[in-house]
C-alpha cells in the first residue's frame, strides 16, 4: 500500500467520523457543518472559475453561490428535518460507496476510458460505482428488521443517485481540466480539496430531495 493510498484511507476515516458526529449530535451542529462545507466548496469553485473565465466571473460565481447555499444547503437541511438523520446518512452512504466502488474497481480492473474529460474514469469503474451503491441498501435493511427495504424503487434510487454522483464528478473534472489543475485544493490529504470529495454529493442531495419529496415541493422550498 503506497503512502498516498494510506493518506487517503486515514482522511476518509476521519471524514466518516466527523460526518456521523455532525449528523447525529445536534441539528445546530449539522446546520453549521453544511454552511461551512458550502463555504469551502464556494471558495474552491471560485478559484477554478477565476482560472477559466475572468470576464463573466461575477455572474458565474453568483450562480455558484446561489446553487451551493440556496439549492444544495437548503435541500440538505430540509431532507434532514423532514426524513431524519438516518435517512440523510443513508443518502451519503450511497454516494460514498459509489465513489469507493468507482475508485477501487477502476484501479483494479482498469480498461477503456469513459471520456477524455477525466482520464482516470473507466467503464469498469463506473460499473463498480453502480454495484457498490447498492451496498448501503443491503446494510440498512439489516437494521430494519420489521420492514423490508428491498424494492424496485429502492434499487433504482441507489443506481440513479450513483449516476448523479458520477455525472457530478465528471462535471467538476471537466472544470478542473479547463482550469488546468489536478485538485480543487489541498485541504484533505490524499484527496485534494473539499470539492474533490463532495463533487457528486452537492448534486446528489438536491436530486434525493426531488426524488423523495417531489419537484413541486422543492420549488416551493426555494421560493
Amino acid at each position: 500500500m503506497n503512502s498516498e493510498l494510506k493518506k487517503r484511507i486515514k482522511t476518509s476515516i476521519i471524514l466518516l467520523g466527523f460526518t456521523i458526529f455532525c449528523i447525529f449530535s445536534h441539528i445546530g451542529i449539522f446546520i453549521i457543518a453544511v454552511l461551512v462545507i458550502s463555504s469551502f466548496a464556494f471558495i474552491e469553485i471560485s478559484s477554478i472559475n477565476y482560472r477559466i473565465m475572468k470576464n463573466s466571473l461575477f455572474l458565474i460565481n453568483s450562480l455558484c453561490l446561489i446553487y451551493l447555499f440556496a439549492i444544495f444547503a437548503t435541500a440538505a437541511l430540509s431532507l434532514y428535518k423532514l426524513l431524519g438523520p438516518s435517512f440523510f446518512l443513508y443518502i451519503l452512504s450511497i454516494c460514498f460507496f459509489s465513489d469507493i466502488g468507482g475508485y477501487f474497481v477502476g484501479k483494479k480492473i482498469g480498461g477503456k476510458k469513459i471520456t477524455k474529460i477525466s482520464p482516470n474514469k473507466t467503464i469498469s469503474g463506473s460499473i463498480g460505482s453502480f454495484l457498490f451503491s447498492i451496498f448501503p441498501l443491503l446494510i440498512f435493511n439489516i437494521f430494519h428488521e420489521n420492514e423490508n427495504l428491498f424494492s424496485v424503487n429502492n434499487f433504482l434510487f441507489c443506481l440513479e443517485l450513483s449516476l448523479v454522483c458520477q455525472l457530478g464528478d465528471l462535471f467538476i473534472s471537466f472544470l478542473k481540466r479547463k482550469a488546468k489543475i489536478k485538485d480543487t485544493g489541498k485541504i484533505l490529504p490524499g484527496h485534494g480539496g473539499l470539492l474533490d470529495r463532495i463533487d457528486g454529493i452537492i448534486f446528489a442531495i438536491p436530486f434525493a430531495y426531488i426524488y423523495t419529496i417531489g419537484f413541486s415541493n422543492y420549488f416551493k422550498l426555494l421560493f
